[in-house]
């Protein structure tokens, strides 16, 4: 038998993941059956268990995922300008999807650690990229702006994200 390319494998993680993210954005990770992940993602459920044991691996590697890409705002010419840019992309319309997933796995570092570490890594992450640009208790507090407004936006649908997004410019800079 002829042996798939790496690529092949990746895009077939890919759709599972996929599905999986549009299955528990729509109805939860806990309403969320590994049949409904199969139906969505049109593949058979032994093709996808080859891939993950289950969801919390799906819910992991999505987490992982999102930490991967959020690891090149540290290295932004201006990263002020970056964490600005990522405060209005997560509060924008197109985004509820993201934040549906972001709110449900930060309520399953209460349940499982490997979620938590994930979570707790996503911080110190962070916090080890602004280190020589910002003191630490900052880089604390941007953390719980994002993750207040990911809140907020959630279901506040009258939020002024550009004054918000302006009102941390200027707490940052010293001018609020």
């Amino acid at each position: 038998m002829p042996r798939v390319s790496d690529e092949h494998l990746a895009n077939r993680r890919r759709q599972i993941l996929d599905a999986a993210a549009n299955c528990f954005a729509r109805n939860g990770f806990h309403r969320t059956s590994m049949q409904d992940i199969v139906r969505e993602s049109g593949l058979s459920a032994g093709l996808i268990y080859r891939y993950f044991t289950g969801k919390d691996d799906m819910i992991i590697a999505i987490v992982e995922d999102w930490h991967g890409n959020r690891a090149g705002l540290a290295r932004a010419a201006d990263p002020l300008a970056g964490y600005l840019d990522v405060l209005r992309a997560i509060a924008a319309p197109r985004a509820e999807h993201q934040r549906s997933l972001s709110m449900q796995a930060w309520a399953e570092t209460v349940r499982e650690p490997r979620i938590r570490d994930l979570a707790r890594q996503g911080v110190d992450d962070q916090r080890a990229a602004f280190a020589d640009a910002a003191p630490d208790g900052l880089v604390r507090v941007l953390v719980a702006i994002y993750q207040g407004l990911l809140l907020q936006s959630s279901w506040d649908e009258d939020l002024d994200v550009d004054a918000f997004v302006d009102s941390v410019r200027q707490l940052v800079e010293g001018r609020a």
